[in-house]
């Protein structure tokens, strides 16, 4: 059985991905089940050895900082040599979360809206947690969301960044999956929490519908959709408020000026259900400043807040 760093044992492998393979493993340590994150050795070669490290470190010290219900920790960092003679491939080790990934769901179908908004309010939250510490997840997608007893958890911070801040290298490809992507990332504008707040536009729509928002019949033909034309309209079902549907349009804006905050999203939908979500107490300051929100926004961004009843014993925000 391989170990990494003389302490965590690989298990069995439980995902693979174009950037990076993600394992169960066991903390010898701590004696605890663990999740390793190993980035695939052709991204460290790409960017060079030292480059690679310390990108994948700055980004593990960015997630390492959160501490949400909806957020799944990041526990350690470290390097492995696979080979003698290969580079250094860095690796993360989360929080196991147990559950069934969003997208193992939806392979059945839409869900209620009621359960998808529901969703989606928690993921907002989770994404709220992370732009007020200056860390945009920029992979939102069905696959990066456990649901569990006690709620969906975001998963996999392993290419967060900063935001406002550039790919080190601008030839590299757009990361993140490009259904999810927002359109300003493909004209290599940096990310920032807006283009976190396209993908939750997209997954609502996605929980909510069954498909994706644009109809494509490959990624180019989808990239295109983002970019010049409007995403399909929500159907009308019975009980869905009508500031959902708006959020999901202003989610799916062109422009990310136009786009809400996390925390806003995350109140409004919760609010939409009588759901219980936590967000942090403060919003993100940084440059470039965050999107503007409308004066709509602001006005139920304030109603929603005056709704929040404070559990002073547990720290907990709760949206009535």
């Amino acid at each position: 059985m391989r170990t990494l760093g003389g302490r965590y044992e690989l298990v069995r492998r439980i995902g693979v991905g174009g950037m990076s393979e993600v394992w169960r493993g066991h903390d010898r340590i701590l004696d605890r089940p663990v999740a390793v994150k190993i980035m695939a050795p052709a991204v460290s070669g790409t960017l060079g050895e030292v480059a690679g490290v310390d990108l994948v470190r700055s980004e593990a010290r960015s997630a390492a900082r959160l501490a949400h219900p909806n957020v799944a920790g990041v526990h350690d960092f470290g390097t492995s040599r696979p080979d003698p003679g290969a580079h250094e491939v860095p690796y993360i080790v989360m929080e196991l979360v147990e559950g069934q990934t969003l997208s193992a769901h939806l392979a059945a179908g839409p869900l209620d809206w009621r359960i998808g908004v529901r969703i989606c309010a928690e993921v907002a939250a989770g994404l709220a947690a992370a732009h007020a510490h200056a860390v945009v997840h920029r992979d939102v997608k069905p696959a990066n969301v456990m649901l569990t007893p006690s709620g969906a958890k975001v998963l996999d911070f392993g290419i967060a960044s900063s935001p406002g801040v550039p790919d080190p290298d601008p030839a590299m490809p757009v990361m993140g999956t490009p259904a999810y992507v927002a359109p300003e990332l493909f004209e290599n504008e940096p990310p920032t929490p807006a283009s976190d707040m396209f993908a939750l536009g997209t997954l609502l729509h996605q929980c909510i519908t069954g498909r994706l928002p644009w109809r494509a019949d490959s990624p180019t033909e989808l990239v295109h959709a983002q970019r010049y034309l409007d995403p399909d309209p929500l159907p009308e079902l019975d009980g869905l408020p009508p500031e959902v549907e708006d959020l999901v349009s202003r989610c799916l804006n062109r422009d990310p000026q136009e786009r809400p905050t996390a925390m806003v999203a995350a109140l409004l939908l919760a609010e939409a259900v009588d759901a219980r979500v936590f967000v942090p107490m403060g919003e993100i300051d940084t440059t470039p400043p965050r999107p503007s929100i409308s004066p709509w926004d602001e006005q139920a961004a304030e109603e929603a807040t005056a709704a929040v009843a404070v559990d002073a014993a547990a720290g907990r925000h709760r949206a009535d």
